[in-house]
């Protein structure tokens, strides 16, 4: 029977495979969903629908519902929920879904700035090769040198980024300060983060959505795999590894979303693209491979 080292080795890679392909594809059906719901509207509902799940979860698991360590739980779920949410939504309305959206995924930059001074984690030897293939292969994807979109909308999709960083950090020095269960802060964070998403919603007019069978589908995916499910999976991933490799390790997400919208698109792909795509497979696979590497001889220890 495998140890319980050896089934966690092979979960991290197949959680992490789960939250690239759902939140890949969560861009796809984001597009098709704005066309019966507006976007503030949308974000309230695809939130709240992911607390609710997250809730019914915890109570079938039997797990505690009191909210621990209430003030940094707000702070994460004002950083990581609220913020990233609204800003990423208002960037969509002002520059389309197109690459101004992606500008999310430059997080890992933010990250590597913050986690530095805040974490002290540290880039070492080999890692340098596999965050700038990584990074590099981003840049290639976003072509941050060809966006023919507004100033404004690349600032909040950056301001976007730069939240989610922040609430990546936060996470990390509260699980370094203080025991929480995992689920019980995605839950709670999701919850919190929501209310002034909802608030925003009602104060924004917009028109009403149009609840038809499709939308609705939409949004059961969307609340429950790609809000409660997903979160809860990145907050584990990111107890188990530092913040930074957590934050790389995500950039699967945008070559899921350029693979799935090309596809159903019937697009082409551009050869900046497919380099930028062989890159980060490329700076994942060493990132495995170091992470491998480590597990091996600490278990020859």
């Amino acid at each position: 029977m495998p140890s319980a080292h050896t089934r966690e080795r092979w979960l991290l890679p197949l959680g992490l495979f789960v939250l690239s392909v759902a939140w890949g594809y969560t861009w796809v059906l984001a597009k098709q969903a704005l066309g019966y719901a507006p976007p503030f509207a949308f974000a309230a509902e695809r939130c709240a629908g992911g607390a609710l799940a997250l809730f019914v979860i915890l109570k079938l698991l039997g797990k505690p519902l009191k909210l621990v360590a209430p003030g940094a739980t707000l702070a994460i779920a004002l950083a990581q929920v609220t913020c990233f949410m609204t800003f990423q939504t208002w960037a969509l309305v002002e520059g389309g879904p197109g690459k101004t959206a992606v500008l999310i995924f430059t997080m890992p930059v933010w990250t590597l700035l913050l986690a530095g001074p805040m974490l002290g984690e540290r880039i070492r030897g080999t890692q340098w090769v596999a965050a700038i293939s990584t990074i590099t292969g981003l840049l290639l994807i976003i072509g941050p040198w060809n966006m023919h979109t507004t100033l404004f909308s690349k600032f909040l999709g950056v301001i976007a980024a730069l939240s989610w960083a922040i609430g990546t950090v936060l996470v990390k020095r509260l699980r370094a300060k203080q025991k929480v269960d995992l689920l019980s802060l995605t839950a709670w964070q999701m919850l919190i983060g929501t209310v002034p998403i909802v608030l925003l919603a009602v104060i924004v007019p917009e028109h009403p959505t149009d609840w038809t069978a499709a939308y609705i589908g939409i949004l059961a995916f969307m609340s429950v795999i790609s809000t409660a499910l997903c979160w809860w999976l990145w907050i584990t991933l990111l107890d188990r590894v530092p913040a930074w490799e957590a934050s790389l390790s995500v950039l699967g997400t945008p070559v899921v979303a350029i693979v799935s919208s090309r596809l159903m698109l019937g697009e082409q792909f551009k050869v900046s693209e497919m380099t930028g795509i062989l890159l980060i497979a490329l700076g994942l696979a060493l990132l495995s491979l170091i992470g491998w590497v480590a597990s091996r001889q600490g278990a020859v220890k």
